[in-house]
């Protein structure tokens, strides 16, 4: 009895290791592309098809994330002939060390990045928001790098694209990170928005998706809003079956992890993203390009 109550103790540990081996050595290396299709209410007509490459959590240098694979994202998202792409924060990552956040090294730089993340290729061009390690790191340094190379950043900006005389607005917002006042947060989205309130769908990018409860409801920044495009959580980064993943950087768990969520009248994507933080570990979550199609439903 105690001979096969060993095996058994045996037979767990080899498995438990190999599946950390798998998680270090082989998924944060792999790329996978994760099409998603949405349909939305009311949503534009004109727009009805609109494929939307979203990329987050890049965080160059973390474990499977060197220049090569840099390289590798713009080609295969580039093969998948999106209509829009939108990355969403979180470049740069940060070397582990007892110093503060702010003041620790990176384990690639900005330039280096965008050098490397440039040549992506799109009918309405690519649009970058800034993700909460890339703030601390100096939200000027890394928005200067994608615009260097011809990308538009929405820090706390909007831009509009437009198909057949009709119009989607694009809102980036600041990380949800850099926020002292949820309501002084909504207002302010609000009012980039106000002069062009009517004259079209609004399409939200940001890197966390523990915003859409600020934006929707009394505080609604607007009665256009219909997506919201979001990363941060990387999926968990390790997801255990019948568990799920035991730990979302959310104020809301698994609530908003990955995926399509709708949730207080608002449709919202969920990338889990492409690098890894904290921990070099990726388990059932592989990193990803998604790619979500836009439907009208009417």
């Amino acid at each position: 009895m105690k001979l096969h109550v060993f095996k058994i103790i045996a037979v767990l540990v080899f498995a438990a290791f190999l599946c950390l081996g798998y998680a270090y050595f082989i998924e944060p290396h792999r790329l996978v592309v994760n099409q998603k299709q949405i349909q939305i209410k009311g949503w534009n007509s004109a727009f009805d098809g609109l494929r939307i490459a979203a990329i987050s959590d890049i965080h160059a240098g973390s474990n499977g994330v060197d220049e090569a694979k840099l390289r590798q994202i713009v080609q295969t998202t580039n093969e998948l002939n999106p209509d829009l792409i939108v990355l969403l924060g979180d470049f740069v990552s940060q070397e582990q060390s007892d110093a503060p956040i702010r003041q620790r090294s990176l384990k690639m730089e900005p330039a280096a990045i965008a050098e490397n993340l440039q040549g992506f290729r799109a009918k309405y061009g690519v649009f970058v928001v800034l993700g909460n390690h890339d703030e601390w790191y100096g939200a000027n340094a890394v928005a200067s790098s994608f615009t260097g190379i011809g990308y538009k950043v929405l820090n706390g900006e909007l831009a509009t694209i437009e198909k057949d005389g009709q119009k989607l607005r694009i809102l980036g917002l600041k990380d949800h990170q850099q926020i002292e006042s949820w309501t002084a947060y909504s207002y302010d989205a609000r009012n980039i928005l106000t002069s062009t309130e009517g004259t079209g769908d609004v399409l939200v990018l940001q890197h966390s998706p523990d915003v859409l409860e600020t934006i929707t409801g009394d505080l609604a920044i607007s009665k256009d809003l219909k997506l919201m495009l979001a990363g941060h959580t990387h999926g968990g980064q390790i997801w255990l079956p019948v568990f799920g993943s035991p730990v979302v950087p959310s104020s809301y768990g698994q609530k908003y992890a990955f995926g399509h969520v709708k949730d207080r009248g608002l449709d919202m994507f969920v990338t889990t993203g492409i690098g890894t933080s904290i921990l070099p570990f990726r388990f059932l979550v592989p990193p990803e390009i998604a790619v979500v199609t836009i439907r009208s439903e009417f």
